[in-house]
């Protein structure tokens, strides 16, 4: 197992979790991940990816919201876990995360070759 992947383990574990309203996808959009973290999506076409971004969404997107929401990137983990990305409809875990941890996922994301989902 690589160091990213360890590091990326981690800091899931240390992101609250909670329930987004069904079908929602408020929060999504194209994002950055690592190459680490995108190597477990699955891979899209390039038509796909294209009509994506051409309605400024997530290429993961589906009618029911996110496809690939157990493997679901760092960042989009932290929507509605934080003062700074807070959920559009008011949804959040009864704790946010613990700055610290925000921190160590913002200094992972920074510290990594990031890709476009």
């Amino acid at each position: 197992m690589s160091c990213n992947s360890e590091t990326i383990r981690d800091l899931r574990r240390q992101i609250p979790s909670f329930e987004c309203v069904p079908g929602c996808h408020d929060c999504c959009g194209p994002v950055t991940t690592s190459s680490e973290e995108m190597s477990r999506l699955p891979r899209k076409t390039p038509a796909e990816q294209e009509a994506a971004l051409n309605e400024l969404n997530c290429v993961h997107l589906g009618p029911n919201g996110c496809t690939v929401y157990d493997e679901r990137p760092l960042i989009c983990r932290l929507f509605g876990t934080t003062k700074t990305l807070p959920c559009p409809n008011g949804r959040r875990p009864e704790v946010l995360i613990h700055p610290r941890a925000e921190k160590h996922v913002h200094e992972f994301i920074a510290s990594t070759r990031q890709v476009l989902v």
